[in-house]
């Protein structure tokens, strides 16, 4: 495990906001979890993935992070299932099924997650969500201190939400998808068309964390902004991208609270028009 102090979380939230906190761990094994949570009882600690779907709303974090990035993310192979540890990428788990010809991950291709991460918030794009492939995923609860197995039926996924987010203290160290054997040409190429198609109407130049609301039923909050003339309005260093209304970017050096002052500009003025309640689908801590 590789611990670091006054640990600098630029490069660890994809909005790229300028933070830090007193300490910050890798797990890389089981007995690493356990460790960080038996050693530290009561000390309140924030878990990341990727850094990606967060807004980091403080400069400065006493609470000590847990980072699954670049560690934790063994992945085993076995017939069409993926065992994979939370920390895996989803770009690296649809470039492994594609090696390997398994299909169902191609609109993850260019998802910025990590598995642990997709599957808390049960992440998906065109009508396909990681609840669909999941068979099980194994958890670990500090309050009892046991790792144990959920199936699919029991984590109480939806639409953008699981088991996982009513219960924050379970945390998702590993799960296993079913995939389907495939033709590696068809795979791939539906992994360009996916990435494509995100990049042509994304503003992926730009630091940004995704869709920043959760779409309510019947309208598209792009089309909603685009009514309201809110696309190119910033708040400090925030801007409602021009490419797309429903992402928020950092154009210029933007804190966690510009970036929340323009959310909560947005969500009045839609609630004024429309009498709508957008619902953030980023997680703030």
């Amino acid at each position: 495990m590789k611990i670091y102090t006054d640990f600098d979380l630029s490069q660890f939230n994809s909005y790229r906001i300028k933070a830090s906190c007193r300490m910050a761990m890798f797990p890389e094994t089981e007995d690493d979890i356990r460790e960080i949570f038996l050693d530290g009882k009561g000390a309140k600690k924030i878990l990341l993935g990727s850094g990606h779907n967060i807004i980091l709303s403080k400069e400065y974090y006493e609470e000590e992070f847990i980072i699954f990035s670049n560690t934790y993310d063994n992945v085993v192979v076995n017939d069409n299932c993926l065992e994979a540890e939370a920390g895996v990428t989803m770009l690296e788990l649809s470039k492994l099924a594609l090696l390997n010809s398994l299909s169902g991950l191609e609109v993850f291709y260019d998802i910025p997650s990590s598995l642990g991460g997709a599957v808390v918030m049960n992440a998906g794009a065109s009508g396909e969500e990681i609840k669909d492939l999941v068979i099980d995923v194994r958890c670990y609860d500090p309050i009892s201190d046991k790792f144990f197995s959920l199936k699919q039926n029991e984590i109480k996924f939806g639409y953008r939400t699981s088991l996982f987010q009513e219960s924050p203290n379970l945390i998702v160290t590993k799960a296993t998808l079913e995939l389907k054997k495939g033709i590696k040409d068809s795979i791939q190429k539906k992994m360009q068309e996916v990435k494509t198609a995100r990049w042509s109407k994304q503003p992926k130049e730009f630091p940004n964390a995704g869709s920043v609301f959760k779409r309510p039923e019947g309208y598209y909050v792009g089309t909603l902004i685009d009514e309201l003339n809110l696309k190119g309005f910033s708040i400090g260093g925030a801007q409602i991208s021009e490419k797309h209304g429903g992402f928020i970017i950092n154009i210029n050096k933007a804190t966690g609270n510009d970036i929340l002052n323009l959310i909560d500009e947005v969500k009045k003025r839609v609630r004024n028009k429309y009498k709508i309640e957008l619902e953030v689908e980023q997680r703030i801590i």
